[in-house]
Parts: C-alpha cells; structure tokens; sequence
C-alpha cells in the first residue's frame, strides 16, 4: 500500500484502530468441582489395573504356611496370562474353585466400604471364591507319593525347602495323600506348602478332574507379599524343579512330535529330487 494512503486515516482526522483487547481467561475451576472428575478417572484406572494388570488378594488359610500366612496380602500378576503365558511348576497361583473344594468354608460378611474397595481391586473382594496354591505339576507330568515322601515329578525325587517345617512331603493316609497321577492337558497339580493342613489336588481325586485345575481358573500368579509391611517379600520360582530329568517327560513329546511331522517332508523333498533329476537325465538323452 502507498504510503499517503497509509496516512490517510490520520490526516482526515480520523483516529487510528485500537489494538484488539485480549480475551478474558476463564477462571479455574475450583478442586472440589473438579474432584469428582478425578475420582472418575482413578475408579477407571483401578478397575482397567484389576481387570488387566494387578489384583490383591489376601491369604484365608494357613494352607501355605510358612511361605504366606494368612491375612496376608499379596499381589497377582493378571497380565501375562492375557499373552498366553501358562502356569510353571513352582509359582505360587490365584485360581477360582474348580468346584467344590470351598464347600463349608465360612463366607466373609464385609462392610459396605470393603465391597466397594473390592470391587475396583484395592482390596480383596469377598465375593469371589479363589484359592492360593503352588503348582507342582502341568500338563503331561506324572506327580507321585507314596509313605511320606519325598515328592516325585516325573520319577524324580523333589527336594523342598519351602514345606512347612516339621512337615513330610506327602501325607502317609487312605484319604489322598497316597497318589500317582499324570496330569491331563489344560490342567495343573497344586499343593499347599503346609503339606499336612491343605486340602488341595491330593483330596479332590474323587471329584472331576481327578482333582488337577484347568488352566482357564488359574487367575494369575502371585508375586509379591505387599501387606504387612512387615511381611514384605517377593515370591521367586525356587530352584527344586530345575533338577535335571523332571522336564524330560514333557520335552520328549514335542521332539517325538517334531520328528513324525519332519519325515513326510524329507521323504517328499527326497522324492522331488530325484523326480527332477530323471527329467534332466531324460533332457539330456533327447538334446
């Protein structure tokens, strides 16, 4: 624009456009409008960490003694069985009642508060029927007592260090604690630490399933004491299943399996070879 013409306003009199005003900021809301937003949000997070990721559960019995005793509270792992992970011998799981095996036990009776920290996981619910046991066995492994003991895995002798004190490995009666099983696909085999107060798998042979736990009721793994913190501690896999000759059992199917799928396909590339070998020969001979 020329420069009279930019001066034209001024010079006619006229005064020059005020600046535009800055707009008004809104006024924060207040905390007290805003807290129930947030306490939304938390409820959501919390019910998304129990659904998914992490969920406390606390210790009902002595049936795990001395490695969690009861009231306790410890956390479980709901995650990775959501990528197909499986129970490993040795862990320490969460499953829902197979069926039965809480009969007679007394039902907790919590205050309204309790129900509703349940229910989004910051505390135990009471309303779900869930037992605490570690895995001895999985699928395809043949579980063994006979007297008191020792406990056998596939024909191999387990060495035990966390049974309770003063406990035999196996309970030497006529009601389950005299066994041999092998245990059928999509179950696991759980025994109590407190070999001689658990009335785990040992006693629920006559019961469906032979008293093995589908896999689809393992809940997750438990892997942290986190209340008391006075009983703080994690719960690692001990070493007693990594004995050399407890895996074989379940290691020589996949390889016999491996091997039965591998010989079709040899004998066919085999065959394909010497079928292309004939036609060159034959090229050879017309050439």
């Amino acid at each position: 624009m020329p420069e009279d013409e930019r001066r034209a306003p001024r010079e006619a009199g006229g005064e020059p456009p005020e600046p535009p005003k800055p707009a008004k900021g809104k006024k924060p809301k207040s905390f007290w409008k805003e807290l129930p937003l947030l306490v939304g949000i938390a409820l959501i997070l919390a019910l998304i960490i129990k659904t998914f990721l992490v969920q406390a559960f606390s210790i009902p019995s002595d049936s795990m003694q001395n490695t969690l005793q009861k009231g306790d509270r410890v956390l479980v792992d709901k995650l990775t069985p959501w990528f197909g992970s499986k129970p490993e011998r040795g862990e320490v799981v969460v499953f829902k009642d197979p069926g039965h095996w809480l009969d007679g036990e007394p039902t907790p009776d919590p205050n309204a508060v309790q129900k509703v920290l349940g229910w989004i996981g910051l505390m135990p619910s009471a309303d779900e029927k869930d037992l605490i046991k570690r895995v001895i066995g999985v699928a395809g492994d043949t579980v063994e007592c006979k007297g008191t003991g020792p406990l056998k895995v596939n024909g191999k002798a387990l060495n035990e260090p966390y049974v309770y004190p003063g406990n035999t490995p196996c309970t030497d009666d006529d009601q389950g604690g005299q066994f041999k099983f092998t245990v059928p696909q999509g179950k696991i085999w759980v025994m109590g630490d407190h070999r001689q107060n658990s009335l785990d798998s040992r006693y629920h042979q006559n019961q469906p399933g032979g008293g093995a736990v589908p896999v689809d009721n393992v809940v997750g793994r438990a892997f942290v004491i986190a209340w008391p913190p006075t009983r703080w501690a994690t719960l690692p896999v001990p070493d007693t299943f990594d004995q050399p000759g407890i895996s074989q059992a379940l290691s020589a199917a996949p390889a016999a399996l491996g091997l039965a799928g591998a010989v079709p396909v040899v004998l066919w590339r085999r065959r394909r070879a010497a079928v292309s070998a004939e036609a060159a020969s034959g090229a050879r001979v017309s050439g």
